[in-house]
């Protein structure tokens, strides 16, 4: 018999104490199945709200990591090398979990598979649905990630890092919505201004394209150094996708042609399928951006971000 995985799940929280006792309960609440609870860790980055009167309350159920605020990056770091089991969940302070999370990503662990990612329902800041339907995920909130090859991807900028390990083919994607997404005003990301979003997406990108260019002089146990250079160029491409919706959201379609020919060398470079370069062009062409700028989108193909210690895509 195997033995079930041992499931930490690690709550990143930066003054989101209002929302963070419902984060905690989600976790404590979860449905038996064949897995282990190792712990529930809450990392307090530096909030100066009611966070820490919160996990006091909970402080027999939860281990907390306070320190000084150090943003978003470090704090999905950390939570990789604080945990203790061998899969990590990390959650938003403000989302929360459905019941049934760790059961059915537990499931679908199989012998070489190393990142689950699964959908989401979007709520507002009150909990109220906020999108009809479920919504394909991607960020923080809807992964459950293999510690130690996570701990190959260390330091991250984001949690697209993580979605090497599905590019790689060691990942799947469950269409089961197991997580409860929170839009709100306090979020960090700026949803109003054009370019703003895409820009970001598009540093993150770059960020893990050299960091897969890197690792490939001394390639980790689960990939090949052909595959990461491969990866390098997807996710080069991708970048350079970003940014040319930055540009077109902005009015400078004049600025797009130098990253659409990025993108079709990293495109070709990577063996991707050539729709995304060709949506590009056509946005860059007619000047009409992929989707409305407040438009929700998921992280799975590079899309990211940032809330300061919570992701919002």
């Amino acid at each position: 018999m195997t033995t079930p995985p041992r499931i930490s799940c690690v709550i990143l929280c930066h003054d989101y104490g209002r929302y963070l006792a419902r984060a905690i309960t989600s976790c404590l609440d979860q449905k038996p199945g064949d897995y282990l609870l190792q712990e529930i860790i809450v990392i307090d980055d530096g909030s100066t709200d009611e966070t820490a009167e919160v996990c006091r309350r909970y402080r027999d159920f939860i281990r907390v990591v306070r320190r000084d605020s150090r943003g978003f990056g470090p704090t999905l770091t950390d939570a990789f090398l604080l945990a203790e089991g061998d899969w990590v969940a990390p959650l938003d302070a403000d989302d929360w979990f459905h019941p049934a999370k760790l059961r059915a990503c537990a499931e679908a662990i199989t012998g070489e598979r190393l990142f689950i990612e699964h959908w989401e329902y979007v709520v507002d800041a009150a909990g109220r649905p906020l999108v009809t339907d479920p919504h394909p995920g991607g960020n923080t909130s809807t992964l459950l990630v293999h510690r130690e090859a996570a701990l190959t991807l260390l330091p991250v900028v984001n949690e697209i890092f993580f979605h090497a390990l599905r590019h790689a083919g060691h990942g799947c994607v469950l269409p089961v919505p197991l997580v409860h997404y929170r839009v709100h005003a306090h979020n960090m990301t700026d949803r109003h201004t054009p370019g703003v979003s895409q820009r970001y997406r598009a540093d993150v990108c770059t960020a893990l394209a050299i960091r897969l260019r890197t690792m490939a002089a001394e390639p980790p146990a689960w990939t090949t150094a052909s595959v990461l250079r491969r990866m390098a160029h997807h996710f080069h491409a991708q970048a350079a996708g970003h940014r040319v919706e930055a540009y077109v959201q902005t009015g400078q379609r004049h600025a797009c042609w130098r990253p659409l020919a990025a993108m079709l060398a990293g495109t070709i470079r990577s063996c991707a399928p050539p729709r995304p370069w060709l949506r590009a062009i056509a946005s860059a062409v007619t000047g009409h951006p992929q989707a409305p700028l407040r438009e929700l989108d998921n992280s799975g193909a590079g899309d990211t971000e940032s809330d300061h210690s919570n992701t919002r895509t």
